[in-house]
């Protein structure tokens, strides 16, 4: 078992901060990244609440002659559905309106990975189901728990990938073209480290 270590900003009652802090970079290719460290405040409180109440999925899938375990667990909550906690709806809410101008939608969904120790991960892909194949979107991303390092590549590699670590109310928001022009990633890493939780709101029509 790992242990769960805690930072000082993340406990206590979830609280979100300005988005107007928001650092944006771009990456090439007509897509950017907006990174904004701990824009939730409390957020390890959430975490061990979300790791708790989530009714999480494990899912299998065929890869060559075998089926196996996807290495984390899974949660999804469509346009209309409850969201798990209030915090959530609100942080979905002020993310539709911050970025109203530029993606002109709101977000809708929320996805949640779970992943439980260093062995979850998740393989290099872009949101490239829907939407995200042919226009221009946004994906943001919500880190609770332990960080983990996000890595962005451009698609098909070539180019070292940039390294964003992830965690404890960490907020990144991938725009422009990056799920079409750009792959990203969350390595498997033999540290021992704890469980974190990734919470992505996407608009309509994007998976």
């Amino acid at each position: 078992m790992t242990h769960q270590q805690t930072s000082l900003f993340a406990t206590g009652a979830p609280a979100l901060g300005s988005l107007d802090r928001a650092r944006r970079t771009a990456l090439g290719h007509g897509a950017w990244i907006d990174v904004l460290p701990g824009w939730l405040s409390g957020a390890d409180d959430l975490f061990a609440e979300l790791a708790d109440r989530v009714p999480w999925r494990e899912e299998r899938r065929a890869m060559y002659d075998n089926v196996v375990a996807v290495p984390r667990l899974l949660a999804h909550y469509g346009a209309g559905e409850e969201l798990p906690d209030p915090v959530l709806t609100e942080a979905r809410d002020r993310l539709s309106g911050h970025y109203a101008a530029e993606l002109g939608e709101p977000f809708v969904s929320a996805g949640l990975c779970f992943y439980r120790d260093g062995r979850d991960s998740v393989a290099w892909h872009g949101d490239r189901f829907g939407r995200g194949a042919t226009h221009d979107t946004m994906v943001a991303i919500l880190s609770l728990g332990e960080p983990r390092p996000l890595l962005l590549r451009p698609r098909g590699g070539g180019a070292p990938a940039t390294r964003v670590p992830l965690g404890h109310g960490d907020l990144i928001v991938m725009g422009g073209s990056c799920q079409r022009t750009w792959d990203h990633a969350i390595p498997k890493t033999r540290s021992a480290v704890g469980g974190r939780i990734s919470v992505q709101f996407r608009p309509r029509g994007v998976a």
